[in-house]
């Protein structure tokens, strides 16, 4: 008895799942608005030097974009994990890297560009700040992502600047 009334449970709450979602879960125009960045990438700084390489691929059913970065010199990886929230009506990007660093961004696309920012932290002198992370979709297919970081009463300071070239 015990048995049926859990399986009885579970179709039920299978059978409301069902019915609440809807048959696409993200096939809004926003669900699309970080494709630009899909694809297989060599990475260059502002010296033209590869600093890495980096695969943009949509996984789960296309909801989510994830990426795959290696530095240039092979000790450095991480992974985030990139979608639009219906509930927010913001992207939001996850990151997690090989050396017990992460970061939370949330943000919009704005013309040709991808904004995402961090919420306000605290650094070790007690001053607010927040990343914000500009990816811009170029004409010639290049994509430039810019990582800026903002400090109460100090310059603003670049954390990273790399040209997203697909490879062939």
């Amino acid at each position: 008895m015990k048995y049926i009334f859990v399986v009885l449970a579970f179709l039920f709450s299978v059978s409301i799942l069902a019915q609440s979602s809807p048959d696409c879960r993200c096939c809004s125009d926003k669900h699309d608005d970080f494709d630009f960045w899909v694809g297989n990438w060599t990475v260059t700084g502002p010296d033209g030097n590869t600093v890495g390489t980096n695969l943009l691929e949509k996984i789960q059913d296309g909801c989510v974009l994830k990426e795959n970065w290696q530095a240039a010199n092979g000790k450095y990886t991480g992974t985030s994990f990139n979608f639009y929230n219906s509930s927010t009506q913001k992207w939001e990007q996850i990151w997690v890297d090989n050396n017990g660093g992460n970061l939370y961004l949330s943000g919009n696309r704005d013309g040709n560009q991808m904004i995402l920012r961090s919420t306000e932290l605290t650094n070790r002198e007690g001053k607010p700040f927040y990343h914000q992370i500009t990816w811009t979709k170029n004409e010639d297919g290049t994509v430039r992502q810019l990582w800026e970081t903002f400090t109460e009463g100090e310059e603003v300071r670049v954390a990273f600047d790399g040209l997203y070239k697909k490879v062939q």
